[in-house]
């Protein structure tokens, strides 16, 4: 492992890639953040030494180096999945990459559904908390306690001060941001209406299929972290419908906006 990010972060390096602040991960629903970085330098995926390449056809697979909002600033413009067949520490590769060119903060994002039917389609909700249901660690590897300490603390996953400023932003800026514990499931097949129930039984007020990896392994290696998760559908097991893939990728779409808008102006104060 520390042979790979060793080649990967060279190469990267030869790249232009020149100590960024900050490490980003582009989920659904802030692709466009894109479009406001000045880009110094970029590098597909499937071009860097012992990177997984993405295959889920709306995520783009590109490490993007540039400024934004005057900081310098590395992007995962399309992120791993473990139902895409990669182990969870490929799926977490890529953020000790990002840590050994040099971030000292993760910022993420992601769609997930809303469980607690007090949060609606199309609004954000602010990660406060998660529950692991992935069904293993991107800790739990052999030698893991060579890159950082192995039995990793969790008692606060999501940087408190990131998400006060979060707050704060959201409130000025007239945007509905909700604050929930996130609930992180295999995929890809969604889930029944009796998993729903368990879901909200244990606490979980949102559910997806990332970042709960990306974050476990942002505090193995001591980096501050923070996500925003854009509700796309509600998941009432009372009045289940059956789900449209292409109705999520727009409810997605139409809250990127706000999105932007949150990661810009908490960027300014970082």
């Amino acid at each position: 492992m520390i042979k790979f990010i060793t080649e990967s972060t060279e190469y990267l390096q030869s790249k232009g890639f020149e100590n960024p602040e900050i490490g980003i991960i582009l989920g659904t629903g802030l692709g466009q953040l894109i479009n406001e970085i000045e880009i110094i330098a970029e590098a597909s995926y499937n071009h860097i030494p012992n990177f997984p390449t993405a295959t889920v056809e709306f995520h783009k697979g590109k490490l993007i180096y540039g400024i934004l909002e005057g900081k310098k600033i590395v992007v995962m413009q399309g992120r791993f999945h473990i139902y895409e067949g990669y182990t969870l520490q490929d799926v977490t590769f890529p953020v000790r990459i990002m840590e050994k060119l040099g971030i000292k903060t993760l910022l993420v994002s992601n769609a997930a559904g809303a469980v607690n039917l007090d949060f609606k389609k199309g609004e954000l909700m602010l990660i406060d908390d998660h529950i692991n249901l992935q069904g293993g660690s991107p800790l739990a590897f052999k030698g893991v306690s060579e890159l950082g300490e192995r039995f990793t603390d969790m008692s606060a996953p999501y940087d408190a001060e990131i998400n006060s400023k979060f707050e704060s932003i959201a409130k000025g800026q007239n945007i509905t941001l909700h604050k929930g514990v996130y609930a992180s499931v295999v995929g890809p097949q969604l889930e029944t209406r009796a998993e729903y129930r368990m879901l909200k039984t244990i606490g979980a007020d949102a559910v997806g299929m990332s970042t709960v990896p990306e974050i476990i392994v942002a505090n193995h290696l001591n980096l501050k972290a923070a996500a925003v998760s854009v509700l796309t559908d509600e998941c009432n097991p009372e009045n289940l419908k059956p789900v449209d893939i292409a109705e999520i990728i727009a409810m997605a779409g139409k809250a990127e906006p706000n999105m932007i808008t949150l990661f810009k102006e908490l960027i300014k104060t970082l």
